[in-house]
């Protein structure tokens, strides 16, 4: 059953996603515009069906991921949602598979391409870092905000990320939550290259249909041996999951969400000694 107790066995069951397919190329299509596209648990379960369902699917030779609308590729998880009732909302099973998101991601073996079409902030930076090739709308903006909303990704979102753009990088962009152009990330080796809006789906096709020439299995063996390299990664990952599912529903945690839904700078100077000892 689905988050909201619907069964979708197929598209038709899909609220908060979009599935095409378009000559050997699954698009995958976050369709939340109104809150930025970011993540509720229904969300997660709907975006985890169809990428098994490209995994079946033979015909789909590479996965293209964006975002509705012009502002957002995906801003995370949604806070307001949060904010609201203490998690992300209604799961089909009851738990929230962001991390097993994360792992499909990497595991599926077809080439995952990110069309990043506006903002790529929180949870949405985290997706298109673990994307195989992220192709950017000159429009599109990069960075992080766990620190400032009360949350954070000690995973694939921190150790992943040092291995794309560095250590330095990477600490800053999670230490000071700053915004980042598609020209910086291209700068940086966060994004393979940087286009148009209007040419930004167009060029993510073309590349699809590159990988459409290219023999699956030789792109099946390259995806699994660049990830071995962070394979250990995945158990940083649940370690950092269980950490933040106990500060999520801390006091401190809590006054993050809550700061952000107020439209409010957080106060967290008196949290500065926790955990210090």
């Amino acid at each position: 059953m689905s988050a909201s107790g619907e069964a979708f066995s197929d598209t038709s069951g899909y609220t908060d996603i979009l599935y095409e397919v378009d000559d050997g190329a699954a698009i995958i299509t976050i369709n939340r515009p109104e809150r930025y596209n970011a993540f509720r648990g229904r969300t997660i379960d709907e975006l985890v069906h169809a990428f098994r369902r490209a995994w079946a699917d033979n015909e789909v030779r590479s996965v293209i991921w964006t975002g509705a609308g012009e502002k957002a590729f995906c801003s995370g998880g949604d806070v307001k949602q949060r904010a609201e009732t203490g998690d992300y909302g209604p799961t089909r099973d009851g738990i929230l598979d962001a991390d097993y998101l994360h792992g499909l991601i990497r595991d599926i073996p077809k080439p995952v391409i990110a069309a990043v079409n506006g903002v790529a902030i929180g949870g949405g930076h985290v997706f298109h870092v673990l994307c195989d090739i992220s192709i950017a709308s000159e429009t599109a903006r990069f960075g992080q905000v766990g620190p400032r909303v009360g949350s954070f990704d000690a995973g694939f979102g921190t150790n992943y990320l040092a291995r794309v753009v560095g250590q330095k990088r990477a600490r800053e962009i999670w230490f000071f939550c700053r915004q980042y152009s598609a020209a910086q990330a291209l700068d940086w080796g966060l994004v393979n290259a940087v286009v148009p809006p209007d040419e930004l789906m167009s060029t993510a096709k073309a590349w699809a249909a590159e990988l459409k020439a290219m023999s699956p299995t030789a792109l099946k063996f390259l995806k699994f041996s660049f990830n071995a390299d962070t394979a250990h990664q995945a158990g940083l990952e649940k370690l950092a999951n269980a950490g933040l599912d106990l500060f999520v529903s801390s006091d401190e945690g809590k006054e993050g969400a809550l700061a952000f839904v107020e439209k409010r700078p957080p106060d967290f100077g008196r949290y500065a000694g926790a955990g210090s000892h």
